[in-house]
């Protein structure tokens, strides 16, 4: 039998539709989605302001040719630069394309500068930073890289809070240190504020420069727009996808004047970034997540979630290990039966997924209601009873 490679290991269920927190499956039931296409779509289903973005744009132009001026991408590129760190942004498709792109822009820079030879990109073991053959070496993970061999060069490792390891691992050819301030596929772990200021003392010191992958974590997601922003340092590239495109399709480069000067004509193209179609959405998702207070209510709201389910953690201390992340990036560790957990969050209607470390990983729209926390904290505790 023929059709979609097995590559996913999928859920018998579909959806016919959604709107805001919830879809709709095929199976006539409603759910909760605390997945939203894995932190994709960060206003929920069906937002209003998206949909009126993208049927304007798609009755006037959906695709030109980057060698085109495509005034979409630079409006929001303004408002990107406008509001963050960034001088300059680089539209990709995807969060593989924004990594990939971002470890060319730091190698770039160095040959640049007249030094060819730094251009290895220092990385936590078994981080996630996409699926292509250069990222999933760059996370060291051999869950991941094993079957893709020969290996790609270039890419060194240190463990996860181990800094005497980092420290180690930095030598003459190391160009940058690329991490997740919160590493979402590795289990929903935060990496403390006063340890990115040590990482940015660090690539100050060695001339380094310092790569934060936000992906998974930007956009709002942690409570600020960029999860560093809790940290009060200045990156020097950002790779960004998911929840700016808020289900469209749309990855970004975010970089400093100094490193973005060396990406001339030619030097990295994209048939697809910056789309009038994805420039549109993301306009639409930027504009909403700008609004005086929406930050403000990610952090309160998230507050009140983490609050509940420390408190369900401790009613159930022998099912729930930890629970962990940031704002609305949130993690619950489990000490086991981390598919029945998820499953059976399921049967109650709250679709959840998987992290590493026995880690089920929540990730409800940023607009989410309380109401709507409320309904998926009784259920997560149901489940904890039912397991008990």
């Amino acid at each position: 039998m023929s059709g979609l490679a097995k590559n996913y290991n999928r859920k018998n269920l579909s959806f016919k539709k959604g709107k805001g927190s919830y879809l709709y499956g095929t199976d006539g039931k409603r759910y909760l989605d605390f997945v939203e296409g894995i932190a994709v779509n960060s206003l929920g289903h069906s937002h209003p302001k998206l949909i009126k973005a993208l049927t304007l744009q798609s009755k006037k132009v959906w695709h030109v040719s980057n060698a085109f001026k495509i005034p979409e991408g630079e409006k929001l590129a303004k408002k990107l630069t406008k509001n963050t760190f960034a001088d300059y942004v680089m539209f990709q498709n995807s969060g593989a394309e924004a990594t990939e792109a971002a470890i060319k822009v730091a190698r770039k820079y160095f040959y640049s500068i007249g030094k060819p030879k730094k251009n290895r990109i220092l990385c936590i073991k078994n981080s996630f930073h996409g699926r292509t053959i250069a990222a999933i070496f760059a996370s060291g993970s051999k869950k991941m890289t094993e079957g893709f061999g020969p290996s790609i060069e270039g890419f060194d490792h240190f463990d996860f809070g181990d800094h005497k390891s980092l420290i180690n691992s930095i030598n003459n050819q190391t160009a940058a240190i690329m991490i997740e301030p919160i590493l979402g596929e590795g289990g929903i772990k935060v990496i403390p504020s006063w340890c990115l200021r040590e990482l940015r003392k660090i690539c100050n010191k060695k001339k380094i420069l310092l790569i934060l992958d936000e992906v998974q974590c930007g956009i709002g997601r942690s409570g600020k727009f960029f999860a560093f922003e809790h940290s009060k340092i200045k990156p020097d590239i950002v790779p960004i996808a998911k929840g700016i495109g808020g289900g469209f399709p749309i990855g970004a480069v975010l970089m400093t004047k100094k490193v973005a000067k060396f990406m001339t004509p030619g030097s990295h193209g994209s048939t697809f970034g910056g789309n009038p179609l994805a420039m549109a959405v993301g306009n639409a998702v930027i504009d909403e997540i700008l609004k005086k207070n929406f930050l403000y209510n990610v952090r309160r709201i998230s507050k009140y979630f983490h609050s509940e389910l420390n408190n369900i953690k401790n009613e159930f201390p022998n099912i729930i290990k930890e629970i962990r992340g940031v704002g609305l990036l949130i993690g619950i560790q489990l000490f086991n039966n981390q598919n029945l957990f998820i499953k059976n969050l399921m049967k109650k209607k709250l679709l959840t997924i998987r992290a590493a470390e026995n880690v089920v990983r929540i990730l409800p729209p940023l607009n989410v209601k309380k109401s709507e926390i409320k309904i998926a904290l009784n259920i997560i505790k149901s489940v904890c009873k039912d397991l008990s």
